[in-house]
């Protein structure tokens, strides 16, 4: 039997009283294209293949894990011994729409949220478990958490909250409560101006939450755009939208 791998931040779901909200959240079909990230001992994997889908590519970083994985009789099943970050994914193309059903590494969230993000036009929605803390950030509207995360990944996707999960349901159990989130790419996304710089501009000014723009901004050449009373303002103060109109002055 494979090994728990701290390196890989291996933390397997034991509990399945979780499963009937997430597969609630997504809806699959026999034409659903699904993929999962980290299968670990197939306790996700298996309950995936419950379901008439068409089929499902897991993604497993660690060698014993995906012996263990690919004795799972199915022929919809593809199991491949591969870093997700490092992977090709334009083989995944020809199969699109995905639906993503995982239990992320808690030590890559955030490089693979970025992977969903360049790749969201080949999604179509899924369900991931991730750190609360975490969950917290993106779910941020205002105050203690709410920064460029929160923005950037509300931007290009919406985002509903389901269940907590208690470190007792896994094995072994994190230190850290877990949220499953699902989430679907937005379509038809209004332009952003500049949109990379957009997105560093917002960066510098949530560099210190608590400080106010005119602090974060300071020796940049930002300041000069806004008036006294635009950096007297905090970040944390702002809505998107507020900020988009900031960003638009700077541009204009």
């Amino acid at each position: 039997m494979a090994t728990i791998k701290k390196q890989y931040g291996q933390h397997f779901l034991r509990d399945s009283s979780y499963l009937q909200t997430v597969f609630d959240s997504v809806h699959l079909s026999p034409e659903s294209s699904v993929f999962e990230i980290g299968g670990g001992d197939g306790f996700l994997t298996r309950a995936i293949l419950d379901f008439d889908i068409k089929r499902l590519w897991v993604f497993e970083i660690d060698e014993e894990w995906a012996v263990e994985l690919r004795k799972i009789q199915d022929d919809r099943l593809t199991v491949l011994l591969e870093n997700i970050l490092d992977a090709d994914l334009s083989k995944m193309e020809q199969d699109k729409p995905w639906t993503l059903i995982a239990n992320l590494p808690y030590n890559i969230t955030f490089p693979i949220l970025r992977l969903l993000h360049a790749h969201r036009g080949m999604l179509t929605e899924g369900v991931i478990m991730i750190q609360e803390e975490v969950a917290q950030k993106i779910l941020a509207s205002r105050g203690r958490g709410y920064g460029y995360v929160s923005l950037f990944f509300q931007w290009y996707f919406d985002w509903k909250q389901l269940d907590k999960v208690p470190p007792t349901a896994f094995y072994p159990p994190p230190k850290v409560f877990s949220r499953f989130l699902y989430f679907k790419p937005k379509k038809d996304l209004p332009k952003i101006s500049d949109e990379e710089k957009f997105w560093r501009f917002i960066k510098v000014c949530f560099k210190q939450p608590r400080r106010t723009l005119n602090n974060n901004l300071s020796g940049t050449h930002y300041l000069s755009h806004l008036s006294s009373d635009q950096l007297k303002l905090r970040a944390q103060q702002l809505t998107m939208q507020e900020l988009l109109e900031l960003w638009n002055k700077i541009n204009s």
